[in-house]
Formats: structure tokens, sequence, C-alpha cells
């Protein structure tokens, strides 16, 4: 005896409805959106990196091409390997830190033994939406040697901004301060993600908290991890408001950034001509360490409780 099947019924596509004027609008916002990318951003790029090639000064328009020199310079530019140098120690530093200090409060405010994980989320995250510049005045009050909180608070007689073996780490401080919220919030989402049944399958096997986030949790959490070093690593190439505010490059040249640096060289000296050779050097370096970054994501790791090795994506 044999039986047919009848053939499953054809699903009918539904047509899209297109109202009066969607096509027209849409148009506009992309050709606006063009426009604004075209003047605000791949028009002055153009100029500011045929710029790196002259010798150039507006106020005096001094516009004479030098070729490679400028480029050539910063390989002898002192100031541009402290700026270097003092670029890398900062960005590492608060990184570490607001990766660890992210991904410890995000565990504490998870943990089903925390209370009031709204009002805890609110107030981490409240520094991160506070103007930088704002956060950065308060603080420069904050570190003042004679009236400051921060001495008072200590017992400390550190005059903070204005001591070469302080000024750089007093930064990372507040710096560190205003953005860890971001990373507690991201860390909470991917915690929140987590697949329930594997936790409590390891739990139930016997293993403890340390192990259970060590061979679980934070393997499963590599993703947030590496999205957040990817944008703090953008961000803090180019960190220059709290630089500004406090220090103003010194004492000496004891906390000039990169960012710092361009700004001194352009709008201090009017150099723009170099200040645009180190910006696009800048760029160049950022746009590898990014693109480094995001291949990292693609890396092979074992997901617990299996012998499979799976890729990740970011």
């Amino acid at each position: 005896m044999h039986t047919t099947t009848a053939p499953a019924p054809r699903t009918r596509r539904r047509r899209r409805i297109v109202y009066k004027g969607e096509a027209s609008i849409r148009n506009t916002v992309v050709l606006a959106l063009i426009a604004f990318n075209l003047l605000l951003l791949v028009i002055p790029v153009g100029i500011a990196f045929a710029g790196s090639f002259h010798n150039w000064n507006p106020l005096s328009g001094v516009y004479d091409p030098v070729g490679l020199d400028n480029y050539v310079r910063m390989v002898q530019d002192p100031r541009l390997l402290q700026s270097i140098t003092n670029t890398t120690a900062f960005g590492v530093v608060v990184i570490v830190a607001r990766v660890v200090i992210g991904l410890a409060l995000a565990l504490a405010i998870f943990s089903r033994a925390t209370r009031f994980k709204t009002f805890f989320r609110a107030l981490f995250y409240m520094p991160t939406v506070t103007p930088l510049v704002a956060v950065a005045y308060v603080w420069k009050m904050m570190y003042d040697p004679q009236v400051g909180a921060i001495n008072a608070i200590f017992g400390l007689d550190v005059n903070w901004l204005f001591d070469t073996s302080f000024a750089l780490p007093a930064i990372m401080l507040m710096t560190i301060w205003k953005d860890f919220g971001y990373a507690v919030i991201l860390f909470l989402a991917g915690l929140y993600s987590l697949p329930e049944d594997v936790m409590e399958a390891a739990q139930m096997d016997g293993a403890n908290a340390w192990q259970r986030f060590r061979r679980i949790t934070f393997p499963l959490l590599r993703p947030m991890t590496i999205f957040v070093v990817i944008t703090s690593l953008i961000s803090y190439l180019q960190a220059f408001i709290q630089v500004l505010v406090l220090t103003k490059g010194g004492p000496g040249s004891s906390t000039f950034l990169l960012s710092y640096l361009i700004y001194d060289e352009a709008f201090v000296k009017y150099n723009f001509g170099y200040a645009s050779a180190v910006a696009f050097a800048l760029f160049v370096v950022t746009a590898v360490l990014t693109l480094l970054s995001f291949a990292a994501t693609g890396m092979r790791i074992r997901r617990p409780g299996s012998s499979r090795t799976v890729r990740t994506e970011a």
C-alpha cells in the first residue's frame, strides 16, 4: 500500500506596503548623510592629509611643500617618543583597570545576594554620562594640594598635578573613575545572556564559584571583553580633554599624550603640517590595532562542557 503526502502549501510572500513619499524621504536622508560625511569628515581629512606634506601655518599664510620632512621629523622628535610612552602606559593601565573593575562589579551586582540592582547599575553608570570637562574640573579641585579633598581625606601631602611622578597617574585615576561604569553595564548584559543550564550543570557537578568563573563565565564573556577592550583602545588613543583641563601636558611634557601633542603643535605653535603628520600616524596606528583586535574575536575557544571548539564573533 502506497501512501502519498500532499505537498506543503506554498506560503505567499507578503508584499511590503510602500507608502507615498517613502522613497523620496529615504533618498533625502541618505543624501544628507553622504553630504554630511563629505563636508565634515572626508574633505577635512583630505585637506589635513595634503597639509601633512607641507610647512603649513594658516596665520601667516605659509603653505610650502616639504615632501616627507614632517614624517621624518617625527622619528627625531623626543616629545613624540615621550608622548607615545605616556599614551601606551595610560592606555594599558586604564584599559586593564576598566575591564577588571567593571567585571568584578558586574559579577557582584549579578549575584543573587545583591539587592537594589537597579540602584547600583544607575550609580556606577552615572559618571559615564557626566560630561568629561565637568568631571575633570571637579577632580582638579580634589587634587589641589592646599584644599583638595584627596589629600585631606587620606592625610597626604602630594602635589598631584605638578609632580612628574604623580601627574600621569592622577589623570589615569580620574579616567578610570569616569569610565568603569560603561564596562559594568556591558558585562552585566553579557552575564544576563549566559545559558543558565550550563551554569546549573556545573554547579551540580561540584564546581565551586572560582571554577565556574574561570572555565565557564569568563570564556563565554570573551566577546564582550574584547568589545570593551576595542572601544577603550580607540577612545584612549585619542584621550585629550583630561590632559587639557588637569595639566595642559605638564609638568614639562610629562603628561603629553599623542592627541595633546597634536593640539599643541597645531593650535599653540600653529605648525599644522607637522600636527597633520602626527595625526595621520595616529590614525594608522589606531586602525591597525583595531583590526588586530577585531581579528582576535575570531580566536577559537572551547565551549564549556564540549570537546569541540567553536568560533566566536563579538
